[in-house]
This record gives C-alpha cells, sequence and structure tokens, in this order.
C-alpha cells in the first residue's frame, strides 16, 4: 500500500501532515539534515501530504512556507560538537506538536525527545509514532569512550543498560526502521524489538562518479599516476576516527609517494595540522557537492576507521565514484564492503590498516572500481523515500489503528456482557 497511490481510498488518501523531530541537526551538513531535506523535497514534490520540521536552532521560530513549516527550538550547542546543538526543551516541543497536531512524528534520536513524542500521543492516541535508528549511540557514547576510563566488563554493561533502554524505549513506537543489518537492526531485534524494516540513505549517483576525475587537481598535489590519493570525508572529530587513518597513512612506505586528504572540520583539526606533515592536505568543508564529488573522484582510496557507522553515507558516495574503501569490520562496514570493492580491518589498528591499504593499491583496482558503481547503485533517495512511504509509514498507520481499535473492542465487549 502506498501513501502516494492516487487509486487510494479510505483515511491514508487525505493529505497528512508528517513530523520529523530531531536532535540531529547541523546547518553544515550531516547525514540526518541531508535525509529530512531530501525527505521535504520528496513531500513537496510528488505527495499531495505536508511536512513538518521541529529542531534545534539559536532562537525560537517559526517559519510557516505553506505546505513545509520548520519550527526552530532555541537550544545551547553541543560542548563537543559546535555544530549540533542539545534540544532538552521538551516543553517547548510538545507546544508545537499541539500547535500543529502532525499525522505521523519520526524521531531520529533515542534521548529526551521520544519521549516527548510519546506524551503528545497519550493526549492524541491516533498519532502513529515512527523511530528512526541514526546512532548506535551505545556503542558510540557509551562503551566506546567508558572503557577507556572504566574498562571493557564495565563499559561494556553500561552499553548493556543503554540498548536495554532501546528495547523499552523503541517497543512504544508503531514502526522502527535502522539504515542497515549491522548498523543497528540486528541489535534492535536482540533487545525485543518487533518488526524493524531496513530503510538505507540515498545518495546523489547524479553527482558522484568517476567521470569527476580530474588529472589536474592530482597534479596541483604533486601526484603522478602511480602515486596514491587516500581520502576521508566526514567530521574531524573522536567518534570518526580521523586521527586513526592519519596513522595509517604515516605507516605507509614513503617511496610509495602517497598523499591523504581529509575533508571536512572538526575539533582534531588543529591537532592534525600540528604535526607539520606536507603530504597531509585539509581543505576543508565542502558546501558544494559538486567539488566534493570532484576530490572524491580524483582519489584513489577511501579509507575510514568509524567503527559504529549506521548507513555511510560517504562510504557509498566514495563507491558511486570507483573507489574501494578500507575501513573497519564494525557497524555498517560489515554491510557496504566487501573483499571483491575493498579490505576491513580490526577496529582501531592503524597497522592492519596501513597493510590493507597497500594491499588494495596492488590489486586489480579497474574490476573494484567497476564493482564498487555497481554496488553503490543500489542506493538512491528515490528507493529510500518509496520504502518510506509505500512500508514503513503505512504499516505505523495501520498499527496505530489498530491500537485504537483494541480499547474500543474491549468497551464494545464489556458493553455486550452487560
Amino acid at each position: 500500500m502506498s501513501l502516494d497511490d492516487p487509486n487510494l481510498i479510505g483515511p491514508l488518501s487525505a493529505p497528512r501532515l508528517f513530523c520529523d523531530l530531531t536532535q540531529s541537526w547541523s546547518e553544515v551538513g550531516g547525514g540526518v539534515r541531508t535525509y529530512l531535506l531530501h525527505k521535504r523535497r520528496h513531500i513537496l514534490d510528488s505527495t499531495a501530504h505536508r511536512h513538518l520540521m521541529i529542531i534545534p536552532g539559536a532562537r525560537d521560530e517559526v517559519i510557516d512556507e505553506g505546505r513545509a513549516v520548520t519550527v526552530t527550538i532555541a537550544s545551547p550547542h553541543v560542548p563537543t560538537s559546535p555544530h549540533y546543538r542539545l534540544l532538552l526543551r521538551n516543553g517547548a516541543v510538545r507546544e508545537a506538536l499541539e500547535r500543529h497536531r502532525p499525522d505521523l512524528i519520526e524521531c531520529q534520536d533515542a534521548y529526551n525527545l521520544p519521549w516527548a513524542a510519546t506524551s503528545h500521543r497519550k493526549r492524541h492516541p491516533e498519532t502513529a509514532l515512527v523511530a528512526a535508528y541514526m546512532t548506535d549511540f551505545p556503542t558510540v557514547y557509551v562503551q566506546r569512550p567508558f572503557r577507556k576510563v572504566i574498562g571493557n566488563t564495565l563499559a561494556g554493561a553500561a552499553a548493556l543498560l543503554g540498548y536495554r533502554y532501546c528495547g523499552y524505549l523503541y517497543r512504544r513506537f508503531d514502526s522502527v526502521f535502522a539504515l542497515s543489518h549491522n548498523g543497528g537492526a540486528t541489535k534492535l531485534r536482540a533487545y525485543g524489538v518487533p518488526n524493524v524494516d531496513i530503510v538505507g540513505l540515498g545518495v546523489e549517483l547524479g553527482d558522484f562518479s568517476p567521470s569527476r576525475r580530474d588529472p589536474q587537481l592530482r597534479r596541483k598535489l604533486g601526484l603522478g599516476d602511480d602515486q596514491p590519493l587516500l581520502i576521508y570525508v566526514g567530521r574531524l572529530d573522536r567518534e570518526k576516527k580521523p586521527d586513526m587513518v592519519v596513522d595509517a597513512f604515516r605507516r605507509l612506505p614513503e617511496e610509495l609517494g602517497a598523499r591523504l586528504a581529509l575533508i571536512g572540520e572538526g575539533r582534531l583539526r588543529e591537532q592534525i595540522a600540528a604535526m607539520g606533515d606536507p603530504r597531509i592536505i585539509m581543505p576543508g568543508y565542502f558546501k558544494d557537492r559538486i567539488e566534493l564529488a570532484r576530490w572524491v573522484a580524483s582519489a584513489d582510496i577511501y579509507v575510514s576507521g568509524m567503527a559504529d557507522e549506521t548507513f555511510g553515507v560517504s562510504i557509498v558516495e566514495a563507491q558511486a565514484s570507483g573507489l574501494p574503501v578500507v575501513g573497519v569490520a564494525a557497524g555498517a562496514m560489515i554491510d557496504r564492503v566487501t573483499e571483491r570493492i575493498g579490505r576491513l580491518g580490526p577496529v582501531d589498528d592503524s597497522e592492519a590498516m596501513a597493510r590493507n591499504i597497500l594491499a588494495v593499491w596492488n590489486s586489480d583496482r579497474e574490476s573494484i572500481r567497476q564493482e564498487a558503481c555497481t554496488e553503490a547503485r543500489q542506493f538512491s533517495w528515490d528507493r529510500s523515500m518509496d520504502a518510506l512511504f509505500s512500508r514503513v509509514y503505512p504499516d505505523a498507520f495501520a498499527r496505530s489503528a489498530e491500537r485504537g481499535a483494541a480499547p474500543a473492542a474491549a468497551l464494545a465487549a464489556s458493553l455486550a456482557k452487560a
């Protein structure tokens, strides 16, 4: 069943208001922001529905553009990630939900905001709730940082509590989806969340292509055809582990003549720049996606140490550009990278990563290029939106209707007995 089917009759045939409620909003990119903007475009261009976003911002503001409404709620910056903000004002969120009364609310994080959504549903039981598992937070923000302080055993126990919390929270939602099997779906199912769907994010396949390769850019970087350019795209912070990529790069033989391009901004930028290694290039964050695609296609190997990808947009963009990927055997990397199109090694092992880089460089990269492009073609925004609007959202509305029908049936049964 599709919400966009013009022949659809019944309660789903009327235009609906879909709401996205998230902490994970940044004005300078990020996977959630990209996802939400594509969803808004799909709703406005391809459906009769309306879209509401409730996001953190510098001030309280409502931007009403007819079928698209954006509510920003004044929120402080995240101390360790200044491009993101902490939306902690659940009261203001509930007021916005009460004012706009969405038919469906989708939450992209697992902290305080889902509870604002469930509180709203208590007052309006007809509201459908959807959860998107965008960040594997018990591992990313609990187990990995805590183990350095309290050891593996206690950190693992703390992460277990986090996953149990996820099970408790997400069982309250009408539909739940993850972005990949190893990036979340398997874990959620293990902790009792039923019917976890998988909806991959999309990639602008028209932007990323081997045809963007620019020999002139390589010459400006002092690279010949027999010298590898490694590339990483993402935030330069502890979570994304660009420092491990740098360490692996510096373990490569100097006679290889390799260069490393780190595309992005973050707190580790100054630390990496302080090394004074002229072979490491940091051009910053590219707002221009075509310029980013030019850099990616002009590289030879994409490298990432991020162990907890839930989808891996930059990985798919690199594959669409014909690049092999060297990464770590964890999270969505396991779903995205096979031995035909790259190499995966242990987490936090820069020596193994360096060996894998050399192995890929000395492999049949033309064969990898073709395989990688084929792999990437399965991820498009059209496919993502179709999964949401033909599968996830109709299921949520159906379960919401069943939930509302159960008390009415019980009341009817009790009246019949009386």
